[in-house]
């Protein structure tokens, strides 16, 4: 999907990206995180074309960006930023079709469009159409600004920092919420953080930047269990290290045969939210269903055993 290829961005004597190259594939989330000043949102923003590189190229689909002009390019591309960007003068059903309307879009096929993200995105479409951004909850304008980015059906999304402006709990559902949809769709997904829990995540592939150079690219259990520099050890946390990874790990891969008291947990829950869910219900095993269908069970004992294999 994208060849990002020795790109670099000077400004006089500042390299605020160094030579970068990756490989983002189709269908994925690709999470950028790095410290302030690393070059990540830099490294973001070359990719539409919002801030153009000193050298090097990036191909979307083997298309070099550069043959592109920008306002095509960016149609191309859905963007979101922290703190939504919304329209405020504009309904909610206007701001999920601006880009459609700006293809030329027939009205119908605009608004079907709206339609069909807002219940994708579990809001009513007749209690949240015809209202303004300023009547909704943080949560719901960020989901919002995420609809309005998917509207024409981009080739990509490009977020940059999308939940950084949201408390924690809000924060946490609407990664639930981008994780989920961005299965369900197929997206291919740059997101920018300086959260290595929500780099951890999110991402299919998680890229560490310091000082404007790409330190390691991998998959979160690459990341998390070789970091290649003591910088990247040093985002993963040595002391969180396992806890990471119980975080990659579903219940499934564990679970055994047996029945447990209380609510039931789906097979696909990380052992780390199991680990908190048996310490705040203070039980030693947890029962694991397919919906209605029990499967077994994942004890705490079990969870620890894994946790110290992992230290």
């Amino acid at each position: 999907m994208i060849e990002i290829d020795e790109i670099t961005k000077l400004y006089d004597d500042t390299t605020a990206v160094d030579h970068v190259s990756m490989t983002v594939e189709t269908g994925t989330i690709t999470v950028i995180v790095g410290t302030s000043g690393s070059g990540k949102t830099t490294l973001l923003r070359m990719i539409n074309r919002l801030i153009e590189p000193s050298s090097g190229e990036v191909r979307i689909n083997g298309e070099s960006t550069a043959a592109l002009p920008k306002h095509e390019l960016r149609r191309r591309i859905g963007y979101v930023i922290q703190g939504d960007g919304l329209f405020p003068h504009y309904t909610i059903a206007g701001n999920i079709g601006a880009v459609p309307k700006l293809l030329g879009w027939s009205k119908d096929k605009t608004s079907a469009r709206v339609d069909e993200l807002l219940d994708l995105f579990s809001m009513e479409p007749a209690q949240f159409r015809d209202r303004y951004p300023a009547e909704l909850s943080g949560g719901q304008q960020q989901r919002v600004g995420v609809a309005r980015a998917l509207a024409s059906r981009p080739d990509l999304l490009l977020m940059d920092e999308p939940f950084g402006a949201l408390d924690p709990i809000i924060r946490a559902r609407a990664q639930a919420d981008l994780r989920r949809i961005q299965r369900q769709l197929g997206s291919t997904i740059v997101l920018v953080t300086h959260d290595m829990e929500e780099a951890i995540h999110l991402g299919d592939r998680v890229a560490v930047m310091d000082g404007g150079k790409l330190l390691q690219h991998g998959t979160p259990a690459e990341i998390i269990a070789e970091p290649a520099t003591d910088f990247v050890a040093q985002m993963v946390g040595g002391v969180d290290r396992p806890l990471r990874l119980l975080s990659l790990i579903p219940v499934s891969d564990v679970m055994e045969e047996g029945t447990a008291e209380g609510a039931p947990i789906a097979p696909d829950t990380s052992l780390r939210d199991a680990l908190s869910l048996c310490l705040w219900r203070g039980c030693e095993a947890l029962p694991v269903a397919d919906g209605e269908r029990p499967l077994g069970r994942v004890t705490l004992a079990t969870i620890r055993a894994r946790a110290t294999e992992l230290a």
